[in-house]
């Protein structure tokens, strides 16, 4: 029977990176970890196979990384949106959730940028030391003990497998980690993840805390991978830090969402395009200074 100091670890663990709460709020997934609140008992629990457990898993942490993400672009471009007044930066214009920025970058995080199980999995793995210290809310703290360990099972499965493991669900954990260690307050509320309930000035600090070079969570990183990647995913994880922000900016600011590949069109005016006055008259074909030849001439040849 595992260590009760492990399954407090480890209880803490799917907490603070977003997969506990997301669990119970999916409700079914496993019926000891739904319809929990801090004042009603848990209910009993009938075993579930783990394999089941992983299938319904899968789009519970697709779920929470959305969540996550939604709260990560909206920091970029705040707008009507429940998330940007949850950071306390509402807009009344449209802003980074109208113009899909969180479809672009699940899309650009998941189906361009590789990242390999054997980074993914003992990354995840450092990131579940020494969490014990930051109290849990009693919701989660009620848990049945073995639907935690089944829901921990099933993460570990996930993590291990030979199949390529979304970067936006690992981007969404380390977000969410970092979150309830500048504000342990980010626990519970609304929103799926802890991430997506902060102050803008608390979302800040964790990116802070992850570009920072002497970080400590940066640190304690590379101190648990192997050999040969010890000491560069530190360097991985500044990078991440200011890319995504980038790629949140770019999503709200393009006109991806409104793009037809297949006729070279947009099907409306872009969010970009409205947030800057750009072309207020639809798609330029080229302007009048600069059709024809510079200085009069009527033809150009190599010489």
């Amino acid at each position: 029977m595992p260590h009760a100091d492990n399954d407090v670890g480890r209880r803490a663990f799917l907490a603070k990176i977003g997969v506990l709460g997301a669990a119970v709020a999916a409700g079914g997934l496993l019926p000891g970890l739904s319809g929990i609140t801090a004042t009603a008992a848990p209910r009993p629990v009938r075993t579930a196979g783990l394999a089941d457990v992983v299938t319904a898993l899968r789009p519970v942490l697709a779920e929470l990384a959305r969540d996550t993400l939604n709260g990560l672009v909206v920091m970029a471009c705040p707008g009507p949106d429940a998330y940007s007044r949850a950071q306390g930066t509402p807009r009344t214009e449209p802003g980074a959730l109208e113009a899909r920025a969180t479809d672009f970058l699940i899309k650009a995080l998941d189906e361009y940028v590789p990242f390999p199980d054997q980074l993914a999995t003992p990354l995840t793995q450092s990131l579940a030391t020494g969490l014990s210290g930051t109290p849990l809310p009693s919701a989660l703290l009620d848990l049945p003990l073995s639907s935690v360990r089944t829901l921990d099972s099933a993460l570990r499965t996930l993590l291990e497998n030979d199949e390529t493991l979304p970067l936006s669900s690992v981007i969404a954990m380390l977000l969410n980690l970092v979150a309830t260690e500048v504000n342990p307050l980010a626990l519970s509320g609304a929103f799926l993840s802890p991430f997506a309930r902060l102050s803008y000035a608390d979302k800040c600090r964790v990116f802070e805390q992850l570009e920072e070079p002497h970080a400590g969570l940066v640190s304690l990183l590379d101190a648990n991978l192997p050999e040969p990647v010890q000491g560069s995913v530190s360097g991985v994880l500044r990078f991440v830090a200011g890319a995504v922000l980038e790629f949140a900016a770019y999503g709200s600011a393009c006109e991806w969402a409104v793009f037809d590949p297949a006729t070279k069109s947009i099907s409306a005016r872009p969010v970009g395009w409205q947030l800057s006055g750009y072309q207020p008259h639809g798609v330029v074909h080229g302007w009048d200074d600069f059709l024809g030849y510079y200085q009069g001439r009527t033809k150009v040849e190599n010489v």
